[in-house]
């Protein structure tokens, strides 16, 4: 993937690892296009970085995607690279019946949210010359944790449809998965300063080395999620199941 003279779309990118590539690739003098849900923070992000360019848009509101997307592609026809990035992610407890509005949430941001977006904007990106789609997956996707059932489910199913997308878009698209460990983020509460998290600067730090190899890795993954990523290829996926469910429980006092 081309670094520097891209025109970029990433979503959920006014906190945590979304903000951090925005600003890394705004830095590399990219066009950077943003989108959040809250008016006054993109505002503030876009303020603070002169030339990047933000949207207000719920990426699980599936009644204002066609209008955010045709926005985006009248204003900016030279769009080559989209980042989806955008994800939730809530405890449940699955060992017992439950409310499953959260997991109907996360089904829509997570999942149906990327797919949405990236069916509307495959048939322009095709066109485009250094095209590139990546998907915000996570190690969960592969070792799943059962504090957080359905967000580890819908980052399976990304990884499954990137596979497919990296197939069907072959010497047209590259398309490219981002799986990140556990991250210093505010992604859920008190994980932004959670001991055994990868501090947020050093993941981005080692993300960006691994995007200017030449070539990409069609899997960018930091040394910090690769146990989790080969577990299962490893013969160990049940023990590291185990130490997830043990580690969780130990550092929220949450369980399934």
């Amino acid at each position: 993937m081309r670094l520097t003279g891209n025109s970029i779309l990433i979503t959920g990118s006014t906190s945590g690892i979304g903000r951090a590539l925005a600003e890394r690739f705004h830095a590399l003098g990219n066009k950077v296009i943003i989108t959040g849900r809250r008016q006054a923070l993109v505002d503030e992000i876009v303020a603070a970085n002169p030339g990047m360019v933000g949207y207000v848009s719920d990426q699980a509101d599936a009644g204002a995607h066609e209008a955010f997307v045709k926005r985006l592609l009248a204003e900016h026809p030279d769009l080559n690279i989209v980042i989806a990035n955008a994800g939730i992610m809530r405890s449940e407890r699955v060992s017992t019946a439950r409310d499953l509005d959260d997991a109907d949430a996360m089904i829509a941001t997570n999942l149906m949210a990327p797919i949405r977006l990236i069916d509307a904007l495959v048939d322009h990106l095709s066109t485009r010359p250094d095209a590139a789609i990546v998907t915000v997956t996570s190690g969960l996707a592969y070792a799943p944790l059962a504090a957080t059932a359905t967000y580890c489910a819908t980052k399976a199913a990304l990884h499954s449809y990137t596979l497919s997308l990296r197939a069907a878009l072959k010497d047209k698209v590259e398309v490219i998965e981002l799986a990140p460990p556990g991250v210093q983020t505010d992604l859920t509460p008190g994980q932004a300063d959670r001991d055994g998290y990868m501090p947020l600067d050093a993941f981005i730090d080692e993300v960006m080395t691994l995007f200017a190899q030449e070539p990409t890795p069609p899997e960018i993954l930091v040394q910090a999620v690769q146990p989790l990523r080969y577990a299962e290829r490893d013969g160990r996926l049940d023990q590291t199941i185990d130490m997830l469910n043990a580690n969780y429980a130990r550092m929220t006092g949450l369980t399934a």
